[in-house]
């Protein structure tokens, strides 16, 4: 009996799923339009990404301007750029994109089988190993659930929230957290990276002034990775001059082993110990570079849908059993 019943949730739920989305759909389609031109900046490259005739596609922009009363963009030699207006009316679309995609998880999570997106910008550190490894935990019990991920560091991690290109933010040292609802706190204390057969393989931890010895390699001044060693060096009143840095740390993870020099890495950001191969790492000691934190974190005052939220609680709980977290 009980089969039966949950078979008739079922089909009722994705049938009244279908329906709203159809329904839904054809009321947001013209909007969504507007935000793939604001997104691309061109309408001519809009329509290629909507695969419809760009005339088409500016005769809707038009036709909505003129229900509206105002230009929702500005024509500048190599495209369109939005108007106050218009940056008024795409926050409304996104904000309502978002409602909807909130409403259809709860919908499909009536029929215990939880569908939707989930949209996370985050730090470098976070896409080699900590991501990888919580999404695909997350997708092997519910497999209906997509993922974008994106790489939004520091200053550029809040205004995906902003924008609500991103659902969730897990970001190092951020510049600035005005729209943030923080969810949680993780301590993450500095590793120097280096070869297998670096001199410094055989101390458990080390100091800084023993890393400025060697040859080192550095993240731009745009990561919190940075910042971190450059206060720290302040602070004890050395100096360090880098060989090589680079905005990506694939890459400076990698060139220590070409040049047998120093890099540099938060934990989150380390494989585990068994999958080193080449690379290792040892942690300097927290009296040197105190350590930073990684934020984690969602939109002010913002509803997630349910497949974000329960993402969001799943990381949440893994964070609290391997690192120090408040």
């Amino acid at each position: 009996m009980l089969c039966w019943i949950q078979l008739i949730l079922l089909h009722a739920s994705a049938k009244f799923t279908s329906i709203i989305y159809t329904t839904e759909m054809n009321n947001l389609f013209p909007l969504m339009s507007v935000d793939a031109v604001a997104k691309s900046g061109s309408i001519r490259k809009a329509a290629e990404i909507l695969a419809i005739d760009s005339t088409a596609l500016n005769r809707r922009i038009l036709a909505i301007e003129r229900e509206l009363g105002f230009d929702i963009f500005e024509r500048i030699p190599r495209g369109v750029r939005l108007t106050t207006a218009g940056e008024i009316l795409v926050h409304h679309i996104r904000t309502q994109s978002s409602d909807f995609e909130r409403v259809k998880s709860q919908i499909a999570d009536l029929s215990g089988e939880r569908r939707g997106h989930v949209s996370i910008a985050c730090s470098q550190a976070l896409l080699p190993y900590f991501l990888p490894e919580q999404i695909s935990t997350y997708r092997n019990e519910h497999p209906g659930v997509e993922f974008s991920v994106l790489l939004r560091d520091r200053a550029a991690a809040e205004q995906a929230l902003v924008d609500y290109s991103a659902d969730l933010v897990l970001v190092f040292e951020p510049i600035r957290l005005v729209e943030f609802q923080n969810l949680l706190n993780i301590r993450q204390p500095l590793h120097a990276v280096m070869s297998a057969n670096h001199p410094l393989t055989h101390q458990s931890t080390l100091r800084l002034r023993e890393c400025l010895e060697y040859p080192i390699v550095i993240p731009t001044k745009n990561y919190g990775v940075r910042n971190l060693l450059e206060l720290a060096v302040r602070r004890i009143g050395l100096k360090f001059q880098a060989l090589v840095e680079s905005d990506s740390f694939e890459f400076l993870r990698y060139y220590t082993t070409a040049e047998n020099v120093l890099g540099f890495q938060i934990q989150i950001g380390l494989p585990r110990p068994q999958e080193n191969g080449d690379v290792t790492s040892r942690p300097i000691a927290t009296k040197d570079v105190p350590p930073g934190l990684l934020y984690f974190g969602q939109l002010k005052g913002r509803t997630l849908p349910v497949a974000a939220a329960r993402f969001a609680q799943q990381v949440i709980e893994h964070s609290f059993t391997r690192f120090e977290c408040d």
